[in-house]
């Protein structure tokens, strides 16, 4: 690979998983023969994330219902993610901001759940559940959300026919 195509699959790998060790690893196997190849080069380089790289790529993740601050790739992944959740129904929208914050002060981090392919209720209804939870059972929960989006993220950017 070049230098400038390591550069760019550098930079699309951080909009999946802003966590520098994720990115070296996944790009050090670079290029790929399949997106298979990529998609387990991703899922075994992100196995486990450590409560630091947990905190970093969380930083780069909006609330859900918020609208993504920035036109780079992760946000505009994040714009597509949650553009299936749409923002009719007011009274879901404030019930989803109002847990919002009562995760944020429970756990002192964004909440933080795969929003692709879920509708705004159950997002709700898994905000709900998982406020309940143990901190170490949620902590394992948002690793894997981490995991989850990066690999579909991957996968929407590569899947398409381009080689990594």
């Amino acid at each position: 690979m070049t230098d400038h195509a390591v550069d760019h699959l550098r930079v699309e790998l951080r909009a999946c998983l802003a966590v520098p060790r994720w990115i070296d690893e996944v790009a050090a196997r670079a290029p790929f023969t399949s997106v298979d190849d990529l998609l387990a080069a991703g899922r075994e380089a992100a196995n486990p994330l450590t409560d630091d790289e947990v905190s970093l790529a969380l930083a780069d993740h909006p609330r859900i219902g918020d609208r993504p601050v920035g036109d780079g790739v992760a946000q505009q992944h994040s714009r597509a993610e949650q553009a299936s959740l749409g923002a009719d129904d007011e009274q879901l929208a404030a019930a989803i901001a109002e847990g919002n914050r009562a995760y944020e002060k429970r756990f002192d981090r964004v909440f933080l759940i795969r929003a692709a392919g879920r509708s705004r209720r159950e997002i709700l209804e898994e905000l709900t559940r998982r406020i309940r939870l143990h901190d170490a059972d949620e902590a394992i929960i948002v690793e894997q959300q981490l995991r989850e989006i990066a690999l579909l993220r991957l996968e929407k950017m590569f899947g398409a026919g381009e080689k990594a």
